[in-house]
């Protein structure tokens, strides 16, 4: 039943403020130069999405903007106008049209019906203020909404010309709308701009005899529209094309299945998994070169566990950087420790340490911040256009022919943000205590190039990275950081003690950290080296960081010769020497060295002259580069 207009108290008659007031009387003043407008886009985030129709009614006219037109009757008309009235337009409207149309001249006194409505106890969207008032425009477009407008869309594009026709008669219907949600709103609010003069009914001009008559739409329009790349647009050519990475739409309890994907180059394969024992088993099987889990993947700053009893929860909160920064940018996302996403979280986290632990690298992503950056309908707008979105895209699988789950599709979105972070192509949205969410990016972050170099005791790591730190890589190492810390301890920097804290280092889960302030003394090189890895976590850190842009090598020798070159290091006695070399060996760091055989790209064996291996090194770098 439509609410009462004398149900207004005089009090919010009274409290109009002075700027708003004017804005009215100016409304009434020139009526004909009122400009009621509305906007359709393919999203709601300001930061990915774009402008699909701009729709306008001023002096009896109506007027229509399609993306791939002209603007300039569009800008023209702004220019004439004293006034703009819009619905929630402050935040969405005129942000979207200030940013695809720098020039654009909007007229200052901007009336958002939103809050005019909200001050005379109208609240919620335009539709229900509509449905309250008894305001009927849409008999025409009946079951049409915000999120049927962004497929009408898609529909179009792919030639359906009558959508883009029901597009536009919705987009007037929002508009014809405003005009009468004006009406009843001053009538609440008691405004009288003139007592001499004729009351203005809005809603003539709102809805002009001609909103029915729709521009004339022959094709679709410029082959400049909004369309998500290719992955052979993207790929093709580069190492990334035949990339593997498995990526698990990840749930928060075992009882209801995961969707997992493992995608070769454009292939992809899907399946449901339910416990983490399975998971794991699958995806260590597929072997691949990166996973990409959608799940919060750390705590925010701060916090020391996912439940309300953390003694942080007030002071750190439930959301990280990343979350608040995809919200600045329009994204919806949850934060990370909301009660429903508690154990989401926690799983999330220790599925990604045991990954690491067996030196698998893990990325943080998010499906639906993806899909909006590839302008893919998300699987909200229903699961045939998530689909299609993908298979448009060019990946291809069993997916596209048969019914799969929606996590599935979320799975396949979630390791094809693998492909891009491989290829440089993605944003890392994090900060120095919390590892980041990974999101695609369609131009080329700059990386520096890393070698990791890992191998057993006097096999030559240090000999092949001081041979590239000649010629002009960064040098670094873990055992510089362990060094800094020893001092700090007031502990000899000698080999025991390196590897006690090494080991120490490890055990408590802080490898990622020793980690990043070994990278973060050489950050602004472009070409780095790193000596000494020696866990799998450690190899597991530098692909995530830097994709395919870092190559791991894994320095080998006989035995006989490691002693010889240990003993000429030494100096000591050979007898000394050899017990020495035997204790060093037998240590909990070097007995870890053997694991990362298997996790790098060449294996070189250091048994005749160093110049011929870093002679060796350097071509296969030079080619490694030019493949990226």
């Amino acid at each position: 039943m439509p609410a009462m207009e004398n149900d207004v108290p005089d009090m919010i008659k009274r409290r109009l403020p002075r700027a708003l007031r004017e804005k009215l009387a100016l409304c009434h003043e020139q009526p004909e130069r009122v400009m009621f407008l509305d906007i359709e886009t393919t999203g709601l985030s300001h930061y990915y999405d774009e402008i699909t129709v701009v729709g306008w009614a001023m002096d009896g006219r109506s007027g229509t903007f399609i993306k791939g037109d002209d603007p300039k009757p569009m800008l023209e008309a702004v220019e004439q106008a004293v006034s703009l009235v819009t619905f929630n337009g402050i935040r969405f409207d005129a942000k979207f049209l200030e940013q695809e149309f720098p020039t654009i001249q909007l007229p200052e006194p901007h009336i958002d019906l939103m809050y005019l409505c909200r001050r005379v106890g109208l609240k919620g969207g335009q539709k229900a203020i509509e449905q309250e008032l008894g305001v009927n425009f849409r008999d025409d477009i009946e079951g049409v909404d915000g999120f049927a407008a962004v497929l009408l869309w898609h529909r179009y594009l792919r030639g359906e010309l009558d959508a883009l026709r029901t597009l536009i008669t919705y987009n007037r219907a929002d508009i014809a709308a405003m005009g009468a949600l004006f009406d009843h709103a001053l009538k609440r609010l008691g405004f009288e701009a003139d007592l001499l003069s004729e009351p203005i009914d809005f809603v003539d001009l709102s809805a002009p005899q001609d909103r029915h008559v729709l521009p004339e739409i022959t094709g679709v329009s410029g082959s400049e529209l909004a369309r998500a790349p290719t992955f052979r647009e993207l790929f093709s050519g580069m190492k990334a094309e035949f990339s593997r990475v498995v990526g698990i739409d990840l749930t928060g309890s075992e009882k209801r299945p995961s969707g997992w994907c493992v995608l070769n180059g454009h292939r992809a394969e899907t399946a449901t998994l339910s416990s983490d024992e399975e998971i794991i088993a699958a995806t260590v099987a597929a072997n691949p070169e990166l996973i990409s889990i959608d799940s919060p993947l750390c705590l925010p700053t701060g916090r020391l566990s996912v439940f309300d009893d953390d003694p942080g929860r007030d002071r750190y909160g439930i959301m990280r950087v990343c979350e608040r920064e995809l919200k600045r940018r329009g994204v919806n996302v949850y934060p990370c420790l909301l009660p429903s996403m508690q154990k989401l979280t926690a799983r999330g986290i220790k599925l990604a340490q045991e990954f690491r632990k067996l030196g698998f690298p893990v990325i943080e992503s998010y499906p639906g911040a993806a899909q909006d950056i590839m302008r893919i309908p998300r699987k909200g707008a229903g699961e045939e256009w998530l689909k299609l979105g993908l298979s448009e895209f060019g990946i291809d699988g069993r997916y596209v022919r048969q019914r799969v789950t929606h996590d599935e599709l979320d799975a396949i979105t979630s390791a094809l943000v693998g492909t891009f972070h491989l290829a440089g192509l993605s944003e890392s949205l994090g900060t120095e205590t919390e590892p980041p969410l990974i999101i695609p990016r369609l131009q080329r972050e700059e990386l520096p190039f890393v070698v990791g170099v890992s191998g057993p005791i006097a096999a030559g790591k240090t000999t092949l990275a001081k041979g590239l730190e000649e010629l002009g890589f960064a040098y670094t190492r873990f055992s510089l950081v362990i060094d800094d810390l020893l001092r700090e301890c007031g502990q000899p920097l000698d080999r025991r003690h390196r590897q006690e804290m090494g080991a120490e280092i490890n055990r408590s889960g802080r490898q990622r950290e020793l980690a990043e302030k070994t990278i973060a003394r050489v950050s602004t090189a472009e070409r780095i080296v790193v000596d000494g890895l020696r866990f799998p976590e450690d190899h597991a850190f530098l692909r995530e960081q830097f994709g395919y842009r870092f190559f791991h090598i894994f320095v080998d020798a006989d035995e006989e010769s490691r002693r010889s070159r240990y003993s000429k290091r030494d100096g000591g006695s050979p007898t000394v020497v050899g017990s020495v070399f035997d204790e060093a060996s037998a240590s909990d760091v070097e007995q870890k060295v053997s694991v990362m055989r298997p996790l790098a790209e060449l294996t070189i064996y250091n048994n005749g002259r160093e110049r011929d291996m870093l002679s060796k090194v350097t071509r296969l770098l030079e080619a490694r580069e030019a493949e990226i």
